[in-house]
């Protein structure tokens, strides 16, 4: 089965990028913005597979467009929604128990670069895609608005909230 997998691959040609050519491509940018959201290594790896797998099911409808980069990327930050939707009603259920939560929510983490990316994630929703699109991704506005199916205008106001945000929880100046 492998094999005929294998094979498959290769003859599937996207203006001479073959679906593997484009999984390696991908996979190393989607597994650090899949982390740079979440802030779970594992967890970012299995959004990263997940979003790929979704593409190769769909791969002869993404191929033909201008980004399939773009349309893998929008998949992986839904899913990456709903995971977090998902444990935020598990960090509930474990606020409504007698014991201290925030040590499970919030583990302890080292470095200024952990502390930064911690604060990045306790974000909406939103605001931390957009951050993650723009410092990890060095995307541009035009390229976060087309990600995320959103107004410039909306992600100029997301990445401007999220900033102010980011310096006054780690007591910075806006300079981020």
């Amino acid at each position: 089965m492998t094999a005929d997998l294998d094979g498959y691959l290769r003859m599937v040609d996207v203006g001479g990028d073959s679906f593997d050519v484009f999984y390696a491509r991908q996979r190393k940018p989607l597994i650090a913005l899949a982390y740079a959201v979440t802030g779970s290594r594992s967890g970012a790896e299995d959004l990263a597979q997940d979003a790929l797998t979704a593409a190769y099911r769909s791969w002869d409808e993404i191929r033909v467009k201008d980004n399939p980069g773009i349309w893998v990327r929008r998949i992986l930050l839904n899913r990456a929604s709903s995971a977090y939707r998902r444990r935020l009603a598990e960090v509930r259920a474990l606020a409504r128990r007698p014991r201290d939560f925030e040590s499970v929510a919030f583990p302890d983490v080292t470095g200024e670069i952990d502390k930064i990316w911690l604060e990045v994630r306790r974000l909406p929703r939103r605001q931390t895609e957009v951050i993650a699109l723009a410092y990890l991704e060095a995307m541009t506005m035009t390229e976060i608005a087309s990600v995320l199916q959103v107004t410039k205008q909306t992600v100029d106001v997301h990445i401007r909230r999220a900033r102010q945000k980011l310096a006054d929880r780690l007591g910075l100046e806006e300079s981020l």
